[in-house]
């Protein structure tokens, strides 16, 4: 029987749900120190002075880590190398690291730590977007606080401006978003008395820390040994951050000759490490009288933080996407990345791109009212359609799934039942229902923009007993890509999934894999182990024809057998043929390689083939809004997805339940808030407020295959892709029921009944 294609149950599910799994900080080694970060207290300043004396007088302390310990690069590399392991000579955020105080107990060093004195010559700061590019502004990067900026150009915008009959014009801001992961960041750096270092941690890209620890220690990168430890949860917060932890706990490993242990709590971990982008867009739409698209002129702001960290390729994605998965031959679309004295931003599921969904998304929501339209019909209206082009100029060509999400989530969700019944002016007593849509396309991997390192490797080894291994370079932080890649690897070698184990990721058995990020993990090692396992199979295959009395060509292997495909009753067992190639002395073991498709883009006019393959989404939101308190409640939530090829459904369900999730909660409920310096005072999970099991709605998940032919078995990327449209979703059927259209996420209460007082007057 197939394995793809099949609800199999998690190959880790008994592990974690028995506790049985080991997480990274139950791993402890003889002899090791504790470790305590300690943080800048001030947004911006030089520091003048540390003092270690009183911290390094406390029994049990046994040394205090600054820059000036670092025997290599003080500075990461992630895009650029601005961001110090340890601020040196200056601090730019609350929560950048200044020293790490190391201790034979944990209680000891946050002892410690409350006794290092840093004195600090306060310097001027900024906090928003419009702060840092304001004429004068403090200099935070370069010479206009701005990391980065890209543009796409297309058509003639003005001229299209000229001829509309509709222009809407709005201006968007999102927040922050905490990624609120189950286990906070942690690592523990173990070297070795040949002058190497291991790191153990939780995190998605460890080779993206092996880099970081080779070059901080400053020794050739075939000294580090970087291993993942079963992850908690990642939603790209322990994609570039890791690396920071890593490296200072390496630096302090080597100074002492002892492990250290590096393990956040949840308020140093919100308030240190990275977030969703907050952002600011201006949108203008220009548009015929029927609604059609004629053209945009938008600008898109990201408050990248006080470091750039992943801010321009997240930035690039938002770009890319712009204007989603609608038509339109007149672009103007200019992009900033800007810095601010705040925590650094990074990745978060949909990486730059949730933000301008919600602003596109609501300018359709705008033009819709404008028209008279049914929302959802406009966006069939103005839907791109196989063969026509992206505003990068991108032709969609094949693996096309966006009418069929669109089809299904119309249907399923009984919209042309529920759309005219319910709204604003519907309802008695407090209480209106609204019922709204999103639409997205979500390019599939590094796209063009991350296309240097693009690249994924995979070994897999056949034992004489008949059982697999496979080993990737990619991470299982709780999304199944072990089991996703087991079901791979079984489907392609025709034995059951109960006979492939796959190890733990670990950099000294495959080759740079990239980062597990940009929902690319199936395709790329999903397409890595099947090359693996051509190499494998025609070796087996040539002692099998002769044993079997056939020629090589004729034998397949499928369902724990290997037959002679003329003669199906002409058969070995896997099991058995493995022990005969054994006897034979046939190698049984290969690495495969998998390099992404092509892509490019022209920074001079954002035209080119941004991404190799597009999903695509429809989500249909049901809200009960209170229009005298605000309070939203989301009732249910269609979810149509376009993947390709579900590899496994059940897994696919699950994410698409999960995703959606995460995403009503960007939409509705959480906030991250500062004080007047910036620090951030929203630290635990009773003050940042994220959904519980009692706030989820009824989610029906919709599965939609278009098979893109060069993904494994026809898969595409998925992970990131169901929160992505749940926010404007839900702020459509907030526009139903309240006749106002947001501007603004989280949509808080206090919000809506602005809304509503401003928009039904």
């Amino acid at each position: 029987m197939p394995t793809v294609g099949t609800s199999e149950i998690r190959v880790d599910a008994l592990a974690k749900v028995t506790g049985a799994s080991r997480y990274i900080d139950d791993l402890g080694f003889a002899g090791q120190l504790h470790a305590k970060i300690v943080y800048a207290s001030i947004p911006s300043g030089k520091i003048e002075s540390i003092d270690k004396t009183e911290a390094l007088r406390v029994e049990g302390v046994v040394d205090v880590i600054t820059a000036e310990d670092v025997p290599g690069s003080n500075h990461c590399h992630i895009i650029f190398d601005d961001y110090p392991f340890f601020a040196e000579g200056e601090v730019k955020f609350i929560g950048q690291t200044v020293a790490l105080v190391v201790a034979k107990t944990l209680e000891a060093a946050d002892r410690g730590r409350d006794l290092v004195k840093v004195n600090y010559r306060p310097g001027k700061y900024s906090l928003s977007i419009k702060d840092s590019l304001k004429k004068g502004a403090p200099a935070i990067y370069g010479t206009d606080n701005i990391f980065k900026k890209y543009q796409v150009l297309k058509g003639d915008v003005d001229e299209a401006f000229k001829k509309a009959d509709i222009v809407i014009e709005n201006e968007y801001v999102t927040g922050y978003q905490e990624h609120a992961y189950i286990e906070t960041q942690g690592v523990l750096a173990l070297p070795g008395h040949d002058g190497s270092m291991t790191v153990y941690g939780s995190m998605q890209c460890p080779f993206y820390v092996h880099e970081a620890v080779a070059r901080v220690m400053g020794i050739p990168e075939n000294k580090v040994r970087i291993v993942q430890m079963v992850t908690g949860g990642g939603f790209g917060g322990k994609e570039d951050v890791p690396s920071l932890l890593a490296g200072a706990a390496a630096v302090a490993a080597a100074k002492t000759g002892k492990p250290i242990k590096l393990i956040l709590t949840r308020k140093e971990d919100i308030t240190s490490m990275s977030k969703r982008h907050p952002s600011w867009t201006k949108y203008r739409t220009a548009a015929d009288r029927d609604g059609r698209i004629l053209g945009i002129d938008v600008e898109y702001y990201l408050d990248a933080g006080a470091f750039s960290t992943l801010s321009p390729v997240v930035l690039w994605r938002g770009t890319v996407h712009a204007l989603g998965p609608y038509r339109c031959e007149n672009v103007r679309v200019k992009t900033f990345a800007v810095a601010t004295n705040k925590v650094p931003c990074g990745a978060y599921r949909g990486f730059g791109t949730p933000q301008i969904l919600f602003a596109h998304e609501a300018q359709m929501e705008l033009l819709a009212k404008k028209t008279g339209k049914d929302p959802f019909e406009l966006r069939k209206q103005n839907a791109l359609r196989l063969g026509e082009e992206t505003i990068t100029g991108q032709k969609l060509n094949e693996s096309f799934g966006l009418p069929g999400v669109m089809d299904q989530a119309f249907r399923k969700s009984g919209w042309a039942e529920k759309r005219p019944a319910w709204g604003f002016e519907k309802g008695e007593g407090d209480k209106r229902k609204g019922i709204g849509v999103s639409t997205i396309l979500y390019g599939v991997g590094l796209g063009a923009g991350g296309k240097y390192i693009a690249r994924a490797g995979a070994f897999v080894e056949v034992f004489k007993d008949g059982s697999v291994s496979i080993a990737v370079g990619t991470t299982e932080m709780g999304q199944g890509m072990r089991t996703v890649l087991s079901q791979i690897c079984a489907q392609e070698m025709g034995v059951g999934l109960d006979q492939v184990f796959a190890l733990e990721t670990d950099t000294t058995r495959i080759p740079d894999s990239g980062p597990t990020v940009a929902s690319r993990s199936t395709v790329v090692s999903g397409n890595a182990i099947i090359d693996a396992c051509r190499m494998i199979k025609p070796r087996m295959a040539a002692v099998a024809a002769r044993i079997l009395d056939a020629k090589d060509s004729e034998i397949d292997f499928a369902d724990g057998k290997v037959f002679v495909r003329r003669i199906p009753g002409k058969f070995l067992t896997f099991k058995d043929l493995a022990a005969a190639c054994n006897a034979g002395k046939v190698h049984m073991a290969a690495q495969g390689w998998f390099e992404a498709p092509y892509t490019d883009f022209n920074e001079e006019n954002g035209q080119g083939w941004a991404y190799f393959t597009y999903t695509y989404a429809c989500n249909v939101a049901e809200v009960t809004v209170d229009i005298k308190t605000g309070e939203i409640t989301v009732d249910r939530l269609t979810a149509a997805h376009d993947l390709g090829k579900a590899v496994n459904p059940m897994l696919v369900e699950g994410q698409i339940e999960g995703g959606s999730m995460q995403g009503m909660g960007y939409g509705v409920m959480e906030d991250i808030l500062h004080n007047p310096a910036g620090q951030i005072i929203t630290h635990g999970l009773n003050t940042y407020i994220i959904p519980t099991a009692l706030d989820v709605p009824e989610i029906q998940p919709v599965i939609v295959e278009e098979p893109f032919p060069q993904g494994p078995f026809g898969a595409k990327g998925f992970g990131e892709q169901p929160l992505m449209g749940v926010a404007p979703a839900v702020a459509s059927a907030v526009a139903h029921a309240t006749g106002a259209v947001p501007d603004r996420i989280p949509m808080i209460p206090e919000r809506v009944v602005e809304w509503i007082r401003k928009g039904n007057k």
